[in-house]
């Protein structure tokens, strides 16, 4: 009997990944990550990516770690709207880097944010979850582009100042 009152009088785990988030806080690429709503397997915060179309803004990100992590991969959503051919309508991502079969568990959160900015900066219309957006990423680059820039140019945040 006393043990078991012995259970609930345990404090909350520390941070299980501490390192992960200190990397992804101090990457470049990625602005104000932090645990959404002291939630310390949900992260929150802002890609920044490097090429038109979408470089004229920020795109929130949220990352969500399971119990189980590091032998499951995190779930990326992306919480901006985007045009996009690998990005679903509820800001799903299609991730093979997160993938059951692809994933590894030494594979850090800092990697997988740096995958997500990838396929932000080079859209590949092989990773697909919008057919029709990557149809007209191959057939009418123009107009994809066209349509990617006027979409980041209403939905997207403002991109924060560089860091000095």
């Amino acid at each position: 009997m006393e043990g078991s009152l012995g259970t609930h009088l345990r404090p909350h785990p520390p941070h299980p990944f501490p390192q992960e988030l200190e990397e992804a806080r101090s990457w470049e690429r990625a602005h104000d990550v932090r645990p959404l709503d002291g939630n310390v397997r949900r992260w929150t915060g802002l890609l920044l990516p490097n090429n038109p179309p979408y470089n004229a803004g920020a795109f929130r990100f949220e990352l969500t770690f399971s119990p189980n992590h590091p032998h499951e991969p995190p779930c990326a959503t992306l919480r901006t709207p985007i045009y996009h051919p690998s990005v679903d309508l509820e800001g799903r991502v299609c991730q093979p880097l997160t993938s059951h079969g692809h994933w590894k568990s030494a594979t850090r959160a800092i990697q997988v944010l740096q995958d997500l900015l990838l396929q932000l900066d080079s859209p590949d219309p092989r990773r697909l979850l919008r057919p029709d957006v990557a149809r007209e990423l191959q057939e009418r680059p123009e107009e994809f582009r066209r349509r990617a820039e006027e979409h980041t140019r209403l939905h997207a945040e403002p991109r924060p100042q560089p860091r000095t």
